[in-house]
């Protein structure tokens, strides 16, 4: 879910990164929201132009860093598979969601004087 740019033109794309490594970022939350709203990860990663090997790459490693898992899974079979975000996964997606907005609106009047920095030109196509 592409975050569509604010008064300044400019979308800010947060990456958490926690003892080196990559804890959330866009790619991952806009992952938990497609499972959320599709109860699948297969279908998820689909939405998202992304291969099912990748999106449960995506889950796992997920899965491992947080202290409860961020989605549960369904065996697929006669009943069909699916997938859920758990209280944790809603708990991650809707802070990190949280700190996206925050930022984006505590930032904006910088923003628009990095904007204002910026050629005519470019300004234009983003306008």
């Amino acid at each position: 879910m592409t975050r569509k740019p604010k008064e300044s033109g400019f979308t800010l794309r947060i990456r958490l990164v926690h003892g080196g490594e990559l804890v959330m970022g866009p790619g991952r939350a806009d992952l938990l929201e497609q499972i959320q709203a599709t109860g699948s990860i297969a279908a998820a990663g689909r939405e998202l132009g992304m291969s099912y090997k990748r999106a449960w790459a995506l889950v796992e490693a997920m899965n491992g860093l947080f202290r409860t898992p961020v989605v549960e899974a369904a065996k697929g079979g006669a009943g069909g598979g699916g997938a859920r975000l758990t209280a944790t996964g809603l708990q991650v997606l809707g802070a990190y969601r949280g700190l996206e907005a925050a930022s984006q609106q505590a930032g904006e009047a910088f923003l628009a004087e990095l904007g204002a920095a910026l050629p005519v030109s470019h300004a234009k196509k983003n306008a």
